[in-house]
């Protein structure tokens, strides 16, 4: 590895200070040595590959029956790279927990109702971006970022949802959350999925964002572990309520119920804390009056 560092002292001499240097880069990831080279995996599985790592399986599959081949979308190119690098720096831990939203499904219900000649639809994921800002206004380490060794807390609430679309998933955020209602949140989260689908977002519609949502609730699951979006710290997931039935204290009633996954970054965030934070994000949701406290 030596013989990789380039050095600055007299006619070419490798010092200290540039094997500490390149160390540090290494570490980084914004260097590799040749056997890091030699062992990272080609193509959509690879990215930064870690000493000793062993090499990507090269298999003919066709010795095996017929097959095809398919070119990866350009956004599962690049959203593949940053997740597998979110995934391998990121210490994540997962909490999981229920949100009872049976009476704020009905209020979102009788709202549409209320509103159905504007064309504006009310989803739970826009209660869901409120109860988001409330949460990061009483717990702040959630909105934050590492810089290096510091920590940089936010003072502004830009919440991104997960977007499928036929080309693959998509962040887009929407800015400002905590100066805007649930009707302005949902106009443009719908304009910003129909640009999604269209394929015409653009870097302004997908940077900036401070915390992510990513809803399964309109396919099924239970429960699931997010992927962090970088430089964020956490993430919430949720997947399709359920009505279950849940005992009162004298008997079991029907409540519909949200399965809800929060994963965090370990390096800025404990498990008090998060615990904390998923069980405040449910009350708000059981009762959404609380966002006025």
């Amino acid at each position: 590895m030596l013989e990789e560092v380039k050095g600055s002292g007299a006619k070419g001499r490798i010092t200290e200070s540039d094997v500490q240097s390149f160390v540090k880069a290494v570490m980084a990831g914004t260097a590799q040595t040749s056997a890091q080279k030699a062992a990272a995996p080609a193509g959509a599985a690879g990215g930064g590959a870690f000493p000793g790592l062993l090499p990507w399986p090269k298999v003919d599959f066709e010795k095996f029956g017929p097959v095809e081949r398919k070119d990866l979308s350009r956004i599962k190119k690049i959203s593949g790279a940053n997740l597998h690098r979110n995934w391998v720096t990121i210490p994540h831990v997962t909490n999981h927990d229920d949100a009872d939203i049976t009476e704020l499904e009905a209020f979102r219900v009788q709202l549409n109702k209320e509103n159905e000649k504007s064309g504006i639809k009310v989803t739970m994921l826009a209660f869901m971006i409120k109860a988001t800002v409330a949460a990061l206004k009483k717990f702040p380490e959630f909105n934050a970022s590492l810089d290096g060794d510091t920590l940089v807390l936010k003072n502004y609430f830009h919440i991104g949802f997960a977007a499928d679309t036929p080309n693959g998933l998509v962040v887009p955020v929407i800015r400002d959350c905590d100066k805007k209602g649930i009707f302005q949140i949902s106009q443009e989260m719908s304009e910003l999925a129909k640009k999604a689908r269209d394929g015409k977002l653009g870097p302004a519609d997908m940077t900036g964002g401070c915390f992510s949502i990513s809803s399964l609730g309109g396919i099924g699951g239970t429960y699931f572990t997010p992927i962090i979006n970088a430089p964020e710290v956490a993430i919430m997931g949720v997947c399709k309520s359920q009505t279950r039935p849940v005992w009162d204290g004298k008997q079991f009633a029907p409540r519909l119920i949200l399965p809800l996954s929060l994963s965090w970054d370990h390096r800025v965030i404990d498990g008090a804390a998060a615990a904390r934070f998923n069980v405040y994000f449910a009350s708000l949701l059981a009762d959404f009056r609380r966002i006025a406290l």
